[in-house]
């Protein structure tokens, strides 16, 4: 049986779970790149995790523009395949792979030219704008760099998990953060004072190093460029498998010359994708531009916050995903009513697994949140408790994520990605931003106010998704009766 007959025929529940853990795989791995930094420049210094709190919302600004535009290529080489027109899924991938090629270029560029001048308009405490702040700009000038990398692997995996392979991104994956794995302590400290020596025992061989080298490290711009290093070599590897196997869709050279059409449907889907990844972005450097306005140990403390939800996040990402792919190829299948039960199963797996995270998330918060901090101090301290409390409250909205998250899927594989926009603008800037801000400058909350107005917002959204799910006006397939393939493959 073929992948696609698996998805669109037989039982809900295999096809779903063997979608869903490869992209959770998948996703842990791409945090396995922020935890990886995360640990390292934690133990190089508590400015440097802040530095990459208040990077991380002006990066993702950026990226979301490209990654909505691979949420259209994926949504319609789903469709395709389901509707047993694979030339023309082939067809739609090579557009995406070309249009988002030149996007990255271009945002890129921006991204470099504009780090500084973006950073500036944040209002900072005057440490944080002392300490933070110009280790932030060093990140991600070197990360911007590597942005159409970024992009490379972003929409390789899109296109595959269109097609139903979600297990060959996921050994790329693998390959590209054991890379960076390596690289990482090495570019940050070089051979001086490099605690992975240290933990080795094999201070020697980084005495040798150091005599022959002289390399003492890069720090935070050292961490950037580990990343970029490993994702060159994911994006090289995805766009080998994509034109020279027989892996996923089969592209050729001459897809990636520009179809107007084509690119006008990836458009039509993509912007307003692209817009609820950028709205998302926008309410993430609201949230830090409140989040600045405390001392370093707090913003160290969202920081690493974030990074433990993004952790957690993970399997409700993963069947939301999955769910994307499943809604895609059988409406493109003319099968409405299966795409509607696998979105009834994945939802319900997803708030069953994500509240099992969330017992285990607040009973053992805080040595969760210690490892990824050196202690001994009374900065890293603070950090500690203040982190332990964030995770803590935000343990409230876990099960809420799975919901969301899954019905957000359904929307983006129908195309109906004006409908996914409308309830992502309502968690956040209905149920999150205005009650955090009310909260920390109105209630008086303090930090605790932080917390607990983030853990609202997926909450809202939840409720407004399923509402609006049950009117049943979401089961329409966006794909053409004669796709932009079949006029190439004609002249």
């Amino acid at each position: 049986m073929s992948r696609d007959r698996t998805i669109t025929e037989g039982g809900l529940a295999w096809p779903l779970f063997t979608l869903a853990w490869p992209i959770v795989v998948t996703e842990l791995l791409q945090v396995a790149y922020n935890l990886a930094d995360t640990i390292w420049l934690g133990r190089y210094s508590a400015a440097a995790v802040g530095a990459m709190s208040l990077a991380f919302p002006l990066i993702f600004l950026l990226l979301s523009v490209g990654g909505g535009f691979t949420v259209a290529g994926s949504t319609l080489v789903a469709q395709y395949t389901g509707a047993g027109s694979d030339g023309d899924a082939d067809f739609v991938a090579g557009q995406t792979l070309s249009f988002v090629t030149k996007l990255a270029v271009v945002l890129g560029a921006l991204g470099f030219v504009a780090a500084g001048p973006m950073l500036g308009l944040l209002p900072t405490d005057p440490e944080t704008a002392r300490e933070v702040v110009p280790l932030a700009a060093d990140y991600m000038r070197v990360f911007f760099l590597g942005t159409p990398f970024l992009f490379g692997f972003f929409v390789f995996s899109a296109l595959m998990r269109g097609y139903g392979d979600t297990r060959t991104p996921m050994l790329v994956m693998l390959l590209s953060v054991v890379l960076n794995v390596v690289l990482d302590p090495i570019l940050i400290f070089g051979f001086t004072e490099n605690p992975l020596f240290a933990m080795l025992g094999a201070e020697g061989v980084q005495s040798s190093l150091a005599a022959q080298t002289g390399f003492t490290g890069m720090g935070v711009e050292g961490a950037a460029l580990a990343t970029l290093i490993a994702r060159a070599a994911a994006t090289v590897v995805g766009v080998y498998v994509l034109f020279g196997t027989d892996l996923g869709p089969d592209l050729r050279l001459d897809y990636l010359k520009t179809d107007r059409e084509t690119v006008r449907k990836i458009v039509d889907i993509g912007v307003p994708s692209a817009l609820e990844q950028s709205t998302s972005a926008l309410a993430m450097i609201t949230l830090t531009a409140m989040v600045v306005t405390f001392a370093t140990p707090v913003v160290a403390a969202y920081g690493l916050g974030n990074r433990l939800i993004s952790l957690v996040f993970l399997p409700a990402m993963g069947l939301g995903r999955a769910t994307n792919t499943m809604v895609g190829q059988n409406l493109g299948a003319q099968k409405a009513e299966r795409a509607e039960r696998a979105v009834q199963l994945a939802a319900s797996v997803g708030a069953g697994v994500m509240f099992l995270v969330a017992v285990v998330a607040y009973l053992f918060a805080e040595p969760i949140v210690s490892v990824f901090m050196a202690t001994g101090t009374a900065e890293a301290a603070e950090t500690i408790r203040h982190g332990t409390e964030y995770l803590r409250i935000r343990t409230v909205e876990f099960a809420f994520i799975g919901v969301l998250q899954v019905v957000l899927g359904a929307y983006r594989g129908a195309g109906n990605t004006k409908t996914a926009l409308a309830f992502s603008l309502m968690a956040l800037w209905v149920g999150r931003v205005p009650t955090v801000a009310y909260l920390v400058f109105v209630a008086g909350w303090g930090p605790t106010g932080l917390w607990a107005g983030m853990a609202l917002g997926n909450i809202v959204g939840a409720f407004g998704a399923v509402a609006w799910f049950l009117r049943g006006t979401w089961k329409e397939t966006v794909v053409d009766e004669q796709p932009a393939a079949t006029a190439v493959a004609e002249d």
